[in-house]
């Protein structure tokens, strides 16, 4: 059955790959209600997109659109913190807003086996994230600004210590937004003295913790150099108390940076002791131009200088006093994303698709997975909905060729196929794609798993992945529809190298590593395409990185490879010289399929070959900065960039279809500007361009 699956081309998927597909992510969270609609009235749940995020919600277009406005805005205000103008975000989000507490507490984590008493949760994934509000809670957005902020770290920043991501996910933590202005600065951390219950009676609270305010006005802070080299794993986001000197220090050492517009000096200092391995004295002497003494005493003298955080400090001790969401801020700015300048649309989701998303949600949390499996197999077995008509049943099976035999929701089967897949059962994998492409061959995301599926099966055997071509043209589609998708990008990476290319490969797996700069695995990926064009100096210099850092699982692969890397350099074999282990062919239904899609993209390469027939120069690679650029002869363009004691002149004839990373098209204004070049050499100092990777 697996690779009967593995090596289908079916209607539907053919369907599909004809369609033009949204630029926007399909939703997939919605929220179950207690008790099933009539058959006769319309669902109560909305699917809105806005630009960036899609947000599914029982609780009214209104606010549903208003949560979607909060997180662009958020997204804008943190682009511009890191001072990047566009920001990647590497796996669709989709954010589930429930109307009550309720339906909310229903699906939250359980601590101590009580739901979690925040108004938000993350969900992070491998193929996609989710973000759960409770909107019976005002501004419930604002309980996921510390772990959204770690969402867009991982995305668009390198790896670097924990002080840095902590102080920055506690600044940004403190942000307030409306539709004219956002305020940030104040204490993410400060709580009241006093509460307040139902009938406002107020009484004083026992154990408060203390703020950040009240730690850093202590006589004792953490040494600079202490603060700076302490571990603190930030890879998940599970997370201790933030009430804590080193969460303090982090949060004003990089409020003191932001403000004063030091973050450049600190991409160099990070470059200093994470790439150089200077010492932490001299590195800050070399990045700030100042002594860990003197860097130390300014982050001191600001923090005494932030009056409002002692002022909100004192007015938390007073009963009676204002709430801490209106406390004074120490920054306010015009807002830079208003309602008038994102396009928010929103339709209606059916109540089944809701009720899978959600049981979707509920698998990938430990306390709630057997009542999300529970719902999941309900869906995927139960029979059509009755409030459709048996012609208009018909008529729906004719349009979109769903056989009779085959019950559930889709969304219920896709879930079902992740999860298989996730635990290693690809026969069951199979299946639940196979009964999801049948009911809707649209789906882009069953594209997606089902290339996940072939490499997964592939890795698991040491064997070599079953019908390649179709897998890459099931993940091109898949960037198609949502081009930041990091995973997708390094899929092709690895399905370009089993399949003999190492120059796309590279190309795809180096836009992995820009949109996702902290996944070590994308990096030993990138490792292994070096060896396979035998860059052994930069394959080496990549697997001495990891063999020492972050995932222990990553680490052990690359000791073992550059144990095994001096005799593959040498004789061309790896050290273990082991057979590959490979899937034997099975007949299939499908088989006629599959080869019929072969031949259609053999017809289309062989169209192809003539133009590139005559070119058979290698294609270097090289790293420098752009100088300048030519388009005086449109569409035309030269590229000037100087690459240590080289200055090359790289053409491309038309810049429009000239394969870009890191940017969404084309300018003839760049200059000044790190690039990484694939091109065919003309002589010493020109070329054609192949890829051109801005930074």
């Amino acid at each position: 059955m697996v690779a009967a699956l593995i090596q289908l081309r079916s209607t539907g998927m053919a369907m599909a790959g004809a369609l033009r597909i949204p630029l926007l992510f399909p939703v997939l969270l919605l929220c179950v209600p207690l008790f099933a609609a009539p058959a006769a009235e319309p669902s109560q749940w909305l699917e809105i997109h806005s630009t960036h995020f899609t947000v599914i919600t029982d609780a009214g277009e209104k606010k549903g659109k208003e949560v979607a406005l909060r997180f662009e805005q958020m997204r804008a205000v943190f682009g511009v913190l890191l001072m990047k103008e566009r920001l990647n975000q590497s796996v669709p989000l989709t954010i589930v807003a429930f109307k009550n507490d309720k339906n909310y507490y229903q699906s939250a984590p359980l601590r101590q086996g009580q739901p979690i008493g925040v108004a938000g949760f993350l969900v992070p994934g491998d193929d996609q994230d989710f973000i759960v509000l409770n909107l019976f809670e005002e501004e419930s957005w604002r309980a996921v600004t510390h772990e959204f902020a770690h969402l867009l770290l991982n995305y668009n920043y390198p790896a670097v210590p924990g002080w840095f991501d902590e102080g920055l996910a506690e600044y940004f933590s403190s942000i307030r937004l409306d539709d004219k202005k956002y305020e940030i600065g104040s204490d993410p951390e400060l709580q009241p003295l006093y509460t307040e219950d139902l009938l406002r009676n107020q009484k004083e609270a026992h154990n408060v913790p203390k703020s950040l305010t009240e730690l850093l006005g202590g006589q004792v802070w953490l040494a600079l150099p202490d603060l700076l080299t302490m571990k603190h794993d930030t890879s998940t986001y599970t997370e201790g108390t933030h009430h804590t000197l080193f969460y303090a220090q982090s949060w004003i050492t990089v409020h003191y940076l932001l403000h004063e517009k030091k973050l450049p000096e600190t991409g160099t200092y990070f470059d200093l002791v994470e790439n150089q391995h200077v010492p932490v004295e001299d590195a800050v002497q070399k990045a700030y131009g100042m002594s860990v003494a003197q860097f130390d005493q300014a982050v001191k003298s600001y923090f005494h200088s932030l009056t409002p955080l002692f002022v909100a400090l004192d007015a938390s001790k007073q009963p009676a006093s204002q709430p801490i969401a209106n406390a004074p801020q120490v920054y306010e700015f015009p807002e830079i994303v208003g309602p008038g300048s994102s396009v928010i649309t929103s339709k209606s989701l059916p109540e089944t698709d809701a009720r899978a998303t959600v049981a979707e949600v509920k698998t990938r949390i430990p306390d709630r997975r057997e009542a999300g499996m529970h719902e999941l197999q309900t869906l995927a077995t139960a029979a059509p909905a009755p409030d459709i008509t048996n012609r208009e049943q018909e008529q729906q099976k004719k349009d979109q060729k769903i056989a009779p035999s085959v019950p559930g929701n889709e969304l219920a089967h896709r879930a079902l196929a992740w999860d298989d897949i996730q635990r290693a059962d690809f026969d069951g994998a199979a299946q639940e794609l196979s009964d999801a492409v049948t009911l809707n061959p649209r789906d882009t995301w069953i594209r997606y798993y089902l290339s996940v599926l072939k490499y997964r099966m592939a890795q698991s055997k040491h064997a070599d992945m079953l019908g390649l071509p179709n897998m890459l043209q099931d993940l091109r589609a898949v960037l198609e529809w949502y081009p930041d998708f990091a995973a997708a990008d390094d899929l092709l990476a690895v399905a370009h190298m089993e399949g003999g290319g190492p120059a796309a490969a590279m190309q795809y797996e180096r836009a992995a590593i820009q949109r996702s700069p902290r996944n070590q695995e994308y990096v030993y990926h990138l490792a292994e395409i070096y060896i396979a064009d035998k860059k052994w100096d930069a394959a080496r210099v990549l697997l001495e990185q990891l063999k020492s850092h972050g995932n222990p699982d990553v680490a052990a692969h690359a000791r073992a490879r550059l144990e095994q890397l001096p005799n593959e350099q040498k004789y061309g074999l790896s050290a273990s010289g082991a057979p590959i282990e490979k899937f034997r062919p099975q007949s299939s239904p499908f088989d006629v399929l599959e080869q019929d899609a072969a031949k259609r993209a053999a017809a289309a390469a062989q169209a192809e070959r003539p133009a590139a027939a005559g070119d058979k120069r290698a294609a270097k690679f090289v790293q420098g900065r752009l100088v300048g650029v030519d388009c005086s002869n449109p569409p035309a363009a030269v590229l000037v960039v100087n690459a240590g004691d080289t200055v090359l002149k790289l053409r491309t004839a038309d810049y429009k279809s000239l394969l870009l990373i890191g940017a969404d098209k084309f300018s003839c204004d760049w200059n000044n500007r790190s690039v990484s070049v694939n091109y065919k050499p003309g002589g010493a100092s020109d070329g054609d361009l192949v890829s051109v990777e801005v930074r």
